[in-house]
């Protein structure tokens, strides 16, 4: 494993959201749920949805993450399959998610989607203090700074 793939890992357990785009159609906010272990990411996603979709098609998606507090930015690619996992999805369950199925953990619109990422392009960027010295080194010697981890990164 690379060191940017090794920070991609560590720093997606830290992202609340991120744009799920699922076979071709607009991007939507979903929250991931990283198992690392099994180079996977979960979204409770609902029936009928873009991502309910493309999982029961095994169909291509992206996931897009902008997440400053978890100093990560990446585009990964990847496929889609649905999860039948319960247990998975009982260990998922938050109030967060309760929010958006109103008969609660037992609603049959509820799908546990798995995304399986093959590539992505990772930034993994430094802590605060370590960006804001390096932005202010850079204004002072007029090289570019160095703000962290770039590439591209294969699972």
């Amino acid at each position: 494993m690379t060191k940017l793939q090794d920070a991609f890992w560590k720093r997606i357990d830290d992202v609340q959201a991120g744009l799920l785009m699922a076979d071709g159609e607009r991007p939507v906010p979903m929250a991931p749920q990283a198992y690392k272990d099994e180079n996977a990411i979960f979204f409770i996603a609902a029936a009928g949805s873009a991502a309910d979709r493309a999982a029961k098609s095994g169909g291509e998606a992206t996931f897009h993450v902008a997440d400053p507090k978890a100093n990560l930015y990446a585009n990964v690619w990847g496929k889609l399959d649905e999860s039948g996992d319960s247990k998975k999805l009982d260990d998922m369950w938050s109030a967060m998610a309760a929010a958006w199925f109103p008969e609660g953990r037992d609603d049959n619109t509820i799908r546990l989607v798995k995304f399986t990422p093959h590539d992505a392009e990772v930034w993994a960027t430094e802590s605060g203090a370590g960006y804001l010295y390096e932005i202010a080194k850079s204004n002072v010697t007029k090289d570019t700074p160095d703000t962290g981890e770039h590439g591209r990164v294969t699972f």
